[in-house]
């Protein structure tokens, strides 16, 4: 389960088989089944399923129990 939300909206709220983000130290993937984490975001691209891209400013994930969070700033 992925949610990324944005003060302005929620971005996207559902099921993904993978997540690609540009982490602070560089861009990584989280597949099923990974462990918990918690990273900044820098300004890039987050990839689901390698099909639908949001472009961000900045932001912050926590994965939990297989729960993607993603608190961001949109790119304009």
């Amino acid at each position: 389960e992925v949610m990324i939300i944005s003060p302005q909206r929620v971005v996207f709220e559902g099921r993904s088989g993978s997540l690609v983000v540009p982490g602070e130290h560089g861009v990584f993937e989280i597949l099923p089944f990974h462990r918990n984490i918690m990273s900044r975001l820098v300004k890039g691209n987050i990839i689901l399923d390698a099909e639908n891209t949001y472009a961000i400013k900045r932001g912050v994930l926590k994965l939990e129990k297989s729960l993607a969070t993603i608190i961001v700033e949109e790119e304009q």
